[in-house]
């Protein structure tokens, strides 16, 4: 506590407001300290700098030493007067307990910079480009160059910027309130970029705390928490035409095949302590394999920044950071733009459902629940030991759009997958009864979550054509994929988590017994059309003890391998988009490790480089064959031919185009060759064989049907043509109907 009888002038302040300055509770620093004008006495210029021996402010005029009114570092000078229109210019000379010297501009001689509209969209809930306003930001004000600092804390007593340009000290530099909106702010001259920075606040309960900034742009990641001041107006980007082609690009009508990618565990370099690649050489390795493989996109699991490896960033603090794990926010950037010059879409796992508790992040932001809900029942999610956003506060929905655009607009971004919406859309998720509290109308849904999640796909493709957001939804909530328009939540896809479910329990039977389920596989088509869908195996089903892919399937090895094959070659003919986790294309024997590389040494071997063949080459049919996309979400590009084999396990079906291509898919899921199995199809003509999952190439038995069949004038399952096949054991194979061929020869 201060001892207010060694002050050594008269200050020009009662003893309570210096005393409020000096224990940092003042609420409002900038009615204090700074130029101020003193009737018939001139101008007062008032400093707080606890690290400085004196004080002297420098005008164009003359230079006057300030007075030490205060043991603690309160200064005060008296300057002559100046005409009523005008306020003082100055600099501060500053001289350190260690004897240095330095000069700069008082931060509390610059007016307020957040405007009336931004203070009022920020209230409203509709200030999309908040985060230009929010945050750290490099400015020049008057001429002078620095950083102006912004944050929402309503409730807060007081809030301080502390860096390492003052010693980390909450008393050197309190911010302004604007009390209509609750956000403090800050100009404070010299702050450089690299600069790092925390926010200071003294919570409505009194308590005295720390926190990142929530629209830091970039920041420590791990147990060093600060957020860092960093220039978002440097980079010059190259993808100009990409941006233009997606702008008038309709993804429901194109191929998407998509990549899922941890950064961080994609590639390691060992003989560096097994470090994960940055993001300037992911730009090149990881590139050149995603052309190669012929995939359309990939997708990354979230690069926002997050303090634990663990929660694969799931669990995040700084919404408006890529993790400085793998590089700076432009070498982000110079990644995504090396995407779209060489023609692949990023698309990033974004997590609106739910953040950590940890001390230095959203969690009791201003000593308040201020993201989250107080109640537990609404604003904790017990199960993953987070938190849960208050959807129905305008500032907090304003927080998370504003953040989806930003990587539309800051980071080039094609698409979000949002993740977790099913926990998002129920009020129940994952609570036993009496663990949560019904909507106004008695229900479980979340009505305050529906409206916001409307309201960002309204938002986000208003703005922006030629996106994409994607909804990982795992119930039978409707219209998840329709438009806001028609009743839906306004998704430009689903993850199809039926299909996948069903699709691997079918798989992981023993051959003998898939007779017996055969609607498994026949299930997915009844409502294959009711949503736009992507087909996923995702890092979800080869993590916490479920086994890698190649592990789920049954058999010795090769049949392992031939039922991995037969199942990619399903997942592609099947109507969807496609996705697949990184090391499925090869087949990893092991669980995925966040923390360590995927099994590239496996490709050395015969089957592991086969499979990875088989997923090159179905990505290249895929993309080249309009029958396998184009009317990928109506019942008028898909046909069964026969589901009702099941004591063979055989299934057959073909896919059409908007150019009138067809494709014929037959699927045997047993390890017996089928001879002469008959199968009805759509048109008279020669089908060549474009797939065959059982080819040598690709590790299989080469049991095949010579390139191709003729059809006959045979009468089968319905149709007036059909083709007398060899079905290859535990395979997929696909024709294409090429009407006027010749047969090779």
């Amino acid at each position: 506590m201060p001892n207010l009888e060694v002050l050594m002038n008269h200050p020009t302040i009662d003893e309570g407001t210096l005393y409020s300055l000096l224990g940092a509770t003042h609420g409002d620093p900038f009615a204090v300290l700074g130029p101020h004008r003193l009737p018939g006495k001139g101008w007062v210029v008032r400093v707080l700098r606890p690290d400085a021996q004196s004080v002297v402010v420098e005008t164009t005029g003359g230079c006057y030493e300030a007075a030490r009114v205060h043991q603690d570092g309160y200064f005060e000078a008296l300057l002559p007067d100046f005409p009523e229109t005008e306020r003082p210019r100055y600099q501060l000379r500053f001289t350190g307990w260690d004897g240095g010297a330095w000069v700069m501009h008082d931060p509390y001689a610059f007016p307020p910079l957040l405007g009336e509209l931004d203070r009022h969209l920020l209230s409203e809930g509709q200030h999309w480009q908040l985060y230009e306003k929010l945050g750290a930001h490099l400015e020049e004000v008057d001429g002078v160059c620095g950083c102006y600092f912004a944050v929402w804390a309503p409730n807060a007593q007081r809030v301080s910027v502390v860096g390492d340009w003052n010693r980390w000290d909450g008393r050197t530099h309190p911010m302004r309130k604007h009390p209509s909106c609750g956000v403090w702010e800050i100009f404070i001259p010299g702050v450089r970029e690299g600069a790092h920075y925390k926010f200071e606040l003294k919570g409505a309960n009194g308590h005295l705390f720390l926190k990142s900034d929530p629209f830091a742009f970039y920041g420590q990641h791990g147990l060093q928490t600060a957020s860092i001041v960093f220039n978002l107006h440097r980079y010059r980007w190259s993808d100009e035409e990409w941006m233009e082609t997606r702008r008038r690009t309709e993804w429901h009508r194109r191929p998407v095949s998509i990549y899922e990618v941890h950064l961080g565990s994609w590639a390691r370099v060992p003989e560096e302590g097994n470090r994960p690649l940055s993001y300037l050489e992911l730009a090149d390795r990881l590139l050149d394999y995603v052309c190669d493989m012929g995939y359309t996109h990939i997708e990354l699991m979230p690069v926002a920044e997050h303090p634990f490896d663990g929660s694969w960033g799931y669990q995040v603090t700084g919404y408006y950071a890529p993790t400085s794990r793998y590089g700076n926010p432009d070498e982000f950037r110079h990644f995504v733009d090396r995407c779209h010059q060489r023609g692949i879409g990023v698309i990033l796992d974004w997590v609106p459902g739910h953040f950590p508790k940890d001390a230095h992040g959203l969690a009791e932001f201003d000593g308040t629940d201020l993201y989250e809900h107080a109640d537990p029942r609404q604003g904790e999610h017990a199960d993953w030991g987070t938190l849960i956003f208050n959807y129905g506060r305008n500032e907090v929905r304003n927080f998370l759009i504003a953040n989806a655009l930003f990587w539309f607009e800051q980071y080039h971004i094609d698409g979000l997958r949002v993740d977790a919406v099913a926990s998002m859309l129920y009020l129940d998720y994952s609570r036993k009864p009496g663990e949560w509290i019904p909507n106004a109308f008695g229900g479980r849904e979340n009505l305050e979550a529906i409206a916001f999640l409307k309201q960002l796909n309204e938002v986000c493709y208003g703005r922006h054509p030629g996106i994409m957001t994607i909804a990982e939804e795992s119930t039978a909530w409707p219209g998840v994929s329709r438009p806001t328009y028609l009743g839906g939540l306004g998704f430009g896809f689903k993850w199809n988590m039926g299909w996948m479910h069903d699709s691997l329990v079918y798989m992981s039977r023993d051959p003998v017994h898939r007779r017996y389920h055969q609607g498994d596989i026949t299930f997915s088509l009844l409502y294959a059309f009711q949503e736009h869908f992507v087909l996923v195996l995702s890092h979800d089903e080869v993590v916490h003890g479920k086994g890698s892919l190649l592990q789920k399937m049954p058999g010795d090895v090769w049949q392992k391998f031939a039922n991995l094959r037969m199942f990619y070659a399903w997942m592609y003919g099947h109507p969807g988009k496609k996705l697949l986790f990184q090391g499925g294309e090869f087949g990893q024997w092991g669980e995925w490790n966040y923390a360590q590389s995927i099994d590239w040494h496996l490709l050395d071997e015969p089957l592991h480089a086969g499979l990875r063949r088989l997923v090159q080459h179905l990505n290249w049919v895929y993309k080249n064959e309009p029958a396998l996309w184009s009317l990928d979400d109506t019942y008028e590009g898909f046909e069964w031919i026969d589901f009702h084999d099941a004591e063979n396990s055989v299934f057959s079906f073909f896919r059409k185009g908007t150019d009138g291509s067809i494709i014929v898919f037959v699927a045997n899921a047993t390890p017996v060759v089928r001879e002469g199995y008959r199968v009805g199809v759509p048109r008279e003509g020669y089908y060549r064989e474009i797939i065959n999952t059982d080819a040598e190439v690709y590790g299989g038995s080469n049991v095949g049907n010579f390139g191709g069949q003729r059809s006959e004038p045979v009468w089968w399952q319905g149709r007036s043509q059909s083709l007398v096949l060899r079905l290859p054991p535990l395979a997929v194979v696909a024709f294409k109907h090429e009407p006027d061929a010749l047969e090779p020869e």
